[in-house]
């Protein structure tokens, strides 16, 4: 089969309009892969072009020690190939129309790019996704009993769920187990949130003690028919009081009956993925990679180095 023709484009010469017009009419369409998410969150990207945008696939790089590679950035789960169609063939030609200077990968793909590629190592990760186009109360039917034990334990103990948080509340919160977070990567996050608040498709969520002390906080953005629940702080003291699950559930409770699915952002810790379970959120499996092509002498470097 012939292979498609792929451009590659620097970032000054992608087009903005056209491009996330792509990403807004793609089956897989994810918040992470607007320009505007992608200047916000990236050091640098550049991108894969199918044609006049009918495919696209961000390229979020770095350099380190003379070596350009593909990376993960911070609050950036999902990124990979965005399209109306996608198949095994397009997914293999915009890997194969990867230039070469990128000769480290550590990225993520989406949930419709889980296809076998010949000579890419990719694997599975996990993510949990919560359908709320049902009422509130079948949602809270399906919740484990000890999320409905936290959500009442919370108002017993007088907490208060908040809409409106101060984005810098929460990510005073956040910091104290966002372990892989950086102020450069805080920072970043901060601006982009005043830019999707100012576009209506951003609302934080706080839970508060009877001393207004916030015990859980999360930021939940909007996009594509997905609410994405990120950067999530909860306080020590609110562990105990069901802080947490009163917050999710406030969510659900406020959006129940929409066409809007709940995006946990996924985790490979099994703790994590009880909890999001434990609301009822289904597994939804999404590809990533990681592909050493440095010269020999490079790789004794410990790949967790980039």
């Amino acid at each position: 089969m012939q292979a498609l023709k792929i451009t590659y484009l620097q970032r000054r010469d992608v087009n903005d309009e056209k491009w996330n017009a792509c990403i807004a009419s793609s089956v897989n369409g994810l918040i992470y892969a607007y320009s505007f998410y992608l200047d916000a969150m990236t050091d640098n990207w550049d991108a894969l072009v199918l044609g006049d945008y009918e495919a696209v696939m961000p390229l979020p790089w770095r350099k380190k020690w003379g070596i350009t590679y593909l990376y993960y950035p911070f609050l950036t789960a999902q990124l990979g190939v965005f399209s109306k169609e996608l198949s095994v063939d397009i997914f293999e030609d915009f890997l194969n129309a990867v230039p070469k200077k990128f000769e480290f990968w550590d990225i993520s793909f989406n949930q419709q790019n889980l296809f076998a590629v010949k000579g890419y190592p990719l694997y599975e990760r996990s993510n949990y996704v919560l359908s709320l186009n049902k009422t509130y109360e079948d949602l809270y039917k399906a919740y484990r009993e000890n999320v409905r034990r936290n959500v009442k334990k919370s108002l017993r103990y007088g907490c208060c769920v908040k809409t409106d948080v101060l984005i810098d509340e929460i990510i005073a919160l956040a910091k104290l187990q966002a372990q892989k977070a950086t102020e450069k990567g805080l920072e970043n996050f901060k601006n982009l949130f005043a830019l999707l608040d100012e576009k209506g498709m951003a609302k934080t969520y706080g839970v508060v003690s009877q001393k207004d002390e916030l015990l859980a906080s999360a930021v939940f953005l909007f996009s594509n028919n997905r609410a994405y629940y990120i950067l999530v702080g909860n306080h020590p003291n609110g562990r105990t009081l069901g802080a947490s699950h009163a917050l999710i559930d406030a969510f659900i409770k406020d959006h129940a009956g929409q066409d809007l699915l709940l995006d946990f952002e996924g985790s490979d810790v099994r703790n994590l993925q009880f909890f999001y379970s434990s609301f009822g959120a289904k597994e939804e499996k999404y590809a990533a990679i990681k592909l050493n092509r440095l010269p020999w002498w490079v790789r004794l470097v410990k790949q967790d180095a980039y």
